[in-house]
């Protein structure tokens, strides 16, 4: 089931998203970025923030009431932007993040947003071609890395974003 997270959800949804992206847990997966970055994808402050904000959505997707999936849905001007897909890694590769992209899908349509549109980091290869499969188009388009407190690059490569976009059909 995918329903949207509340403040209750936050410690989990920390343990989640920090051991889907981050640390030994991850590797277990395939979206981890613990070859890149050191330290956390998120924490508490930051999760309460993105709650507390009205125009953004944090799904969730649970499973024998454990929440194992969730996504952020951010509403802009003319688009949806999503962030922090992430799914338990004993897990990926078994359909929730397919169904959590499908409902962002739903989610944009619902709001009348006629585009979606993420960031991943370039040297990314596979998650980017796993994004493509779903329908989203390179555009070409580079972002500056964010540093943050809660990351280090490790390693003396420059990251960046590639930006990838999906239309929306509204009809």
């Amino acid at each position: 089931m995918i329903t949207k997270a509340t403040l209750q959800d936050i410690p989990t949804l920390q343990s989640l998203i920090n051991g889907a992206y981050r640390g030994e847990a991850s590797k277990a997966g395939w979206t981890t970025e613990a070859e890149l970055l050191g330290g956390q994808r998120t924490d508490e402050t930051e999760l309460t923030e993105i709650l507390s904000d009205p125009k953004n959505t944090l799904l969730k997707y649970v499973e024998a009431d454990q929440i194992l999936g969730c996504v952020l849905l951010t509403a802009e001007e003319n688009q949806l932007y999503l962030g922090m897909l992430s799914v338990s890694p004993q897990l990926q590769n078994s359909g929730i993040g397919a169904k959590l992209l499908a409902q962002a899908d739903l989610h944009a349509k619902q709001l009348g947003l006629p585009k979606i549109v993420m960031t991943v980091i370039s040297i990314r290869s596979e998650l980017i071609a796993y994004y493509i499969r779903k329908g989203y188009v390179d555009t070409g388009l580079k972002a500056p890395f964010s540093e943050s407190h809660l990351h280090s690059v490790l390693g003396n490569e420059t990251l960046d974003f590639v930006v990838l976009e999906k239309a929306i059909d509204l009809n």
